[in-house]
C-alpha cells in the first residue's frame, strides 16, 4: 500500500459536482503541486484554483485534506470537488496521474480502509451494498450493519462459543472427571439458541434480499390477457406492444419500476400456451424460467373470457408453486364478466383494470414489500455471509453429538471450524486473492 491511488468517485455523465479521491503518503504534496498552496489545513474546505502539468488552469475547487488516522482510508486523503461534466474532473484526474499518482482499483480506497483497521468486512460489504440500494428498508437495514449490529452478533456469539471451547480444554486435561451436568447442559443451551438464531437469520436473509437486489415480479398468463397492457401501466409508457392478436410478446420485457419506495424489476412474459413455432416455444420456456427467478408472481386472468384449457394451465403452474407470493389478478374489471370464477375459489383475487385502474394491485404490491421490510431479525447482505453462517450452524451440529457423548477432542475440533466460520464475517482472510476478489466487486473509487 505504498502508492498513492486516485479516482473518480462520483458517477460519469452531467452534473453539478464531481469528486476526485486521492489517498497514500503522497496525497498532500501532490495537492500541493497541482492547486500551488503551501498552507493546507486539514479539515478545512479551501476554495482553490487547480493547474495541470503545462500550468494551465483547470478549474477553480473546493479541496479538502484529511490527515491520518483521521479518514476513511487510515492514510492522507484528499478530495477535490470540482465542476460536474465529462471533462473537468477526467483532467484533475490525469494530472494527478501524471504527477506520479496511481488510478484506483475498484474498491481499493475500501480495502485499504479494511486493512488499516478503519472498517471491518460487515461494514465494509455494507458500504458496497448501501451504494446498490433498492430500497429504503435496504438503506435502513444496511446503516444499522454500518453502525455495527452485525458485528457485534459476530462477537457476543463468537465469545459464547470461545467460553465453551475453553471449558472443554480444560475438561481434557483432567479426562478422568466427568463434566458436570449443569456445565453440559448450558453448553448444549447455548449451541441450540445459536442454531435457532442462525437458521432465522438465514431464511430472513433469503426473504428479503430483494430489498436491496430489487424484487423481481414476473406478470403471466396465457395469450392475450392483458400483461404487455399491464407492464406498460406500471411505467406510463408503452414500453411494450400490445395488440388483439395472441401471441404478440414472443420474449421476456424486463423494466424497473418504482413502487412505494421500493425499486423493482417487473417482468412481462410471452403468453404460455402450448407454442405453435419453434420461436414461441422459446418465449414460453423463458417464461416459465422467469417464475423461478422470481421472487412474485402475478398470474393475470381475463375477466371478459370464459375459462378455458389455457386458464387451466395457469392455474395447474401456480399451484406447484410453494415458495414464491402469487397474486391472482383478474384483468378487465371494466367489462362483461364470462369468467368462471368457481375455477379460481381456492385463491386470492384482485380485480383490475390495466387500461383504467389497478390501484389495488400497486396497493397489494407496495404492502408485500413493506411487510419483509418491517422483519426486525438482522439480514446478511451477501452469499459470502450467508455461506460463513451457515457452515457455522453445520459445525455445531457436528460438535453436539461428540459433546454428549463425552468426546471432547472431537468436540472442540467441530468447535474451532464454527468459530473460525463464523468470524471470517468480520475479521480478516489469511488470502490476500479472496480480498482482493471481494473488493474487486466495489465501484471505482469507493
Amino acid at each position: 500500500m505504498s502508492s498513492t491511488i486516485t479516482a473518480i468517485a462520483t458517477a460519469s455523465g452531467i452534473s453539478s459536482i464531481s469528486i476526485i479521491r486521492l489517498s497514500g503518503k503522497d496525497s498532500l504534496s501532490l495537492a500541493k503541486i497541482i492547486s500551488h498552496k503551501n498552507n493546507i489545513i486539514p479539515r478545512h474546505a479551501h476554495l482553490t484554483s487547480l493547474y495541470n502539468k503545462e500550468d494551465d488552469l483547470i478549474d477553480h475547487a473546493i479541496m479538502i485534506f484529511f490527515k491520518n488516522p483521521h479518514s476513511f482510508t487510515g492514510e492522507d486523503i484528499v478530495e477535490f470537488q470540482c465542476h460536474g461534466g465529462m471533462i473537468v474532473a477526467q483532467e484533475i484526474l490525469e494530472t494527478l496521474l501524471a504527477h506520479g499518482a496511481r488510478l484506483a482499483l475498484p474498491g481499493e480506497f475500501s480495502k485499504r480502509a479494511f486493512l488499516n483497521g478503519k472498517i471491518d468486512l460487515t461494514k465494509a460489504e455494507a458500504i458496497a451494498k448501501l451504494i446498490e440500494a433498492k430500497s429504503v428498508d435496504a438503506a435502513k437495514i444496511l446503516a444499522k450493519q454500518l453502525k455495527g449490529d452485525l458485528k457485534d452478533f459476530v462477537d457476543v456469539s463468537r465469545e459464547a462459543m470461545l467460553k465453551a471451547l475453553a471449558y472443554s480444554e480444560v475438561m481434557i486435561d483432567y479426562a478422568e472427571e466427568d463434566i458436570p451436568e449443569d456445565v453440559l447442559e448450558s453448553i448444549v443451551m447455548q449451541l441450540d439458541a445459536l442454531v435457532l438464531k442462525i437458521e432465522k437469520i438465514v431464511d430472513a436473509s433469503h426473504r428479503r434480499k430483494g430489498l436491496i437486489e430489487g424484487f423481481r415480479v414476473a406478470i403471466i398468463g396465457k395469450p392475450n390477457v392483458g400483461k404487455s397492457s399491464l407492464l406498460n401501466a406500471f411505467l406510463s409508457a408503452d414500453r411494450a406492444i400490445v395488440s388483439e392478436i395472441a401471441g404478440t410478446t414472443r420474449d421476456t420485457i424486463e423494466e424497473q419500476v418504482r413502487i412505494g419506495t421500493h425499486i423493482i424489476r417487473l417482468i412481462d412474459t410471452a403468453g404460455i400456451r402450448d407454442a405453435r413455432d419453434s420461436i414461441e416455444k422459446i418465449g414460453v420456456e423463458r417464461s416459465l424460467e422467469s417464475i423461478k427467478d422470481a421472487d412474485i408472481v402475478i398470474a393475470l386472468f381475463d375477466l371478459s373470457r370464459a375459462f378455458d384449457d389455457e386458464d387451466a394451465k395457469i392455474v395447474e403452474i401456480i399451484e406447484k408453486i410453494k415458495d414464491k407470493e402469487i397474486m391472482v389478478t383478474l384483468n378487465k374489471s371494466d367489462l362483461k364478466s364470462l369468467l368462471d370464477l368457481k375455477k379460481l375459489e381456492q385463491f386470492s383475487t384482485i380485480d383490475v383494470s390495466a387500461k383504467n385502474d389497478f390501484k389495488r394491485l400497486s396497493k397489494k404490491l407496495e404492502d408485500f414489500f413493506n411487510n419483509i421490510g418491517e422483519d426486525e431479525e438482522l439480514m446478511l447482505i451477501s452469499t459470502r455471509q450467508i455461506e460463513a453462517v451457515e457452515k457455522t450452524r453445520t459445525a455445531i451440529l457436528e460438535a453436539k453429538e461428540p459433546l454428549l457423548c463425552g468426546e471432547l477432542e472431537f468436540f472442540s475440533y467441530h468447535l474451532q471450524d464454527a468459530i473460525s466460520a463464523l468470524s471470517s464475517i468480520s475479521k480478516p482472510y489469511d488470502s490476500e486473492e479472496i480480498l482482493d476478489k471481494m473488493f474487486g466487486e466495489f465501484c471505482l473509487g469507493k
